[in-house]
């Protein structure tokens, strides 16, 4: 079976001087179906845009940040995703570098900045650390998102598949 993803982009902000991470908090539209989540920041790429573009464009609408440094961290394929059961291709980066103040809210959520201690707590594989960061977030992203903040220099190129909002796998590599 071909493979035919929505291609998007997936955005950590990581202020390195107070080692606080700018996430969302999708909590503005109750039908949404990341309602009640954090997440990056981040969104399908349009057409005929690059990814490195289309990142810079989510961050611009979502925060009204322009970036000024962006790294591309990694890929994950998601199959079978959310109650839509959809395909996703996302690219996952990290910037440290953006001009501007954030805003506090946008359609989808509001904005708030997470300590990256917390976010990787909320990550961790000890149920009782997870529970103790309070952070609700996809189940699945406590396995890509260690990766995104760590001192490996290499990418990681991962596949997930889902039952509707629960991950069935995860495999990765590094190169």
């Amino acid at each position: 079976m071909a493979f035919t993803p929505i291609i998007g982009t997936l955005i950590y902000l990581l202020d390195r001087d107070t080692q606080r991470v700018l996430l969302i908090r999708r909590d503005a539209r109750p039908a949404d179906d990341h309602y009640g989540k954090f997440n990056g920041l981040g969104g399908k790429l349009e057409l005929d845009e690059s990814v490195a573009f289309g990142a810079r464009r989510e961050v611009q609408e979502e925060a009204g940040l322009a970036m000024t440094s962006l790294t591309l961290r990694g890929t994950v394929s998601w199959s079978n995703f959310g109650p839509k059961r959809e395909e996703w291709l996302g690219f996952i980066f990290l910037s440290d570098g953006w001009e501007g103040e954030p805003l506090s809210a946008n359609d989808e959520g509001s904005l708030v900045w997470v300590e990256l201690d917390r976010l990787l707590d909320a990550c961790n594989q000890n149920s009782a650390v997870r529970a103790a960061a309070n952070l609700p977030m996809w189940a699945g992203d406590r396995h890509f998102v260690p990766l995104v903040f760590d001192d490996d220099p290499r990418q990681f190129h991962g596949a997930m598949p889902y039952d509707n909002e629960r991950p069935l796998d995860w495999s990765f590599e590094r190169f």
